[in-house]
Formats: structure tokens, C-alpha cells, sequence
């Protein structure tokens, strides 16, 4: 997922390069989705990594 947020993060950089401001404006918003979604799921993962691991040993 953060792979994904890296490649609309690139793509908003090269359309606003290019002076497509809708474009850079909508792959920076979906970059900027995907990396928080990606960080809360690490969370709640190592959360539940951390929990597992205690109730088996």
C-alpha cells in the first residue's frame, strides 16, 4: 500500500510539474489516503501482533 501511495505521490509531482493542477491535486489526495490507511493498519497489526504473541506463550 505505501508502494502505492509512493506512485500517486510521484505522478501528483510530475502532472504539477507539467501544470495539470487538477491531476496533482487528485493523485496527491489519493496519496495522501493510502499512506494514512497503510500507517493504521501497521498499527492495529502490530496491536494485535503484540496481543496474539502474549496470549500464546
Amino acid at each position: 500500500m505505501l508502494k502505492w501511495a509512493l506512485i500517486f505521490f510521484v505522478i501528483s509531482i510530475v502532472a504539477g510539474v507539467l501544470g495539470f493542477t487538477g491531476i496533482a491535486a487528485g493523485s496527491a489526495a489519493l496519496a495522501k489516503i493510502l499512506f494514512f490507511v497503510a500507517i493504521a493498519l501497521f498499527v492495529i497489526f502490530l496491536v494485535l501482533g503484540l496481543t496474539v504473541f502474549k496470549a500464546i506463550k
